[in-house]
């Protein structure tokens, strides 16, 4: 993987190269880049795919011990990212975190030409579900992140409903979830971030406002819900539909909240159709 060295710390991603439009994928807590190789494959080498591994507790090395790594923060970096990288007119696809939500609303978005949003946090949903209360808890309690960690070298507490089985309907292969929990559960430097980023979500009414700062992106969005998701509601399909101006929602069965691994067709299908078109689908 490539390096690059942002406020927070050193960063890793791939980055497919090629003259194509570029697409940056955004993963979630405690899951890393990944969650995309799926997608990834069938789009390179039209398109010039890049896959972050952001400090969001699956990264592989440490941030520096000062670093800010608060929900607004985290959300910052992507804008660092795109603008270190000197990247332009991107597609950003988002799954599972809310973190480009966050720096519409409190950076500068301009580097972003358009937006797939496919099941994430979104208005005052942060942390999601049972398991983002559980990962706020751990975070909370002196040891509960290692504790947490442990259990989850376990199939069994993996797929536990309320756990990280309810984050998608078909198992995640075990060597990538392995990959996912094991820098946090060998490594105290990444639980260490992580704990940083699980106590720092804001009162409701600053995620709320937001929320509603993001009406001023006027760029194609295409929104990618799953109305059998248990973490991240239905109607905030809905709602995110109604804050962005130039968006489109559209319903995809069979799939939880990671999509990317449910219904990688239809997140690729999306994007070719954005990116292409210019025109959400």
């Amino acid at each position: 993987m490539k390096k690059i060295e942002l406020t927070a710390g050193t960063v890793e991603y791939e980055d497919a190269g090629g003259p194509g439009p570029v697409v940056v994928f955004v993963h979630g807590v405690t899951i890393d880049h990944t969650v995309w190789r799926h997608v990834v494959k069938d789009l390179v080498p039209e398109y010039r795919c890049i896959t972050p591994l952001l400090p969001l507790g699956a990264h592989r090395i440490p941030m520096r011990p000062d670093a800010d790594l608060s929900l607004r923060s985290m959300g910052l970096l992507i804008g660092e990212f795109l603008e270190k990288l000197d990247l332009t007119d991107v597609t950003v696809v988002q799954n599972d975190w809310g973190g480009v939500q966050v720096l519409i609303a409190n950076g500068d978005s301009g580097r972003i030409g358009s937006l797939v949003l496919t099941p994430c946090e979104a208005f005052d949903n942060y942390p999601p579900g049972l398991s983002g209360a559980g990962l706020t808890a751990a975070a909370a309690i002196p040891g509960g992140l290692a504790l947490l960690m442990q259990g989850l070298r376990f199939t069994a507490l993996r797929r536990a409903p309320g756990s990280w089985g309810w984050m998608s309907k078909r198992p995640v292969p075990k060597s990538v979830m392995d990959g996912w929990f094991g820098p946090a559960t060998t490594d105290k430097r990444i639980r260490r971030d992580l704990r940083k980023y699980g106590r720092s979500a804001p009162p409701k009414e600053t995620l709320l406002n937001w929320a509603n700062r993001n009406s001023s992106f006027g760029k194609p969005v295409t929104i990618l819900w799953a109305p059998e998701d248990k973490l991240m509601p239905r109607e905030h399909g809905r709602r995110l539909n109604e804050v962005y101006p130039n968006s489109r929602l559209k319903e995809i069965d069979d799939s939880y909240t990671l999509m990317p691994e449910d219904r990688p067709d239809a997140i690729i299908a999306a994007v070719r159709e954005l990116v292409d078109t210019g025109t959400p689908t």
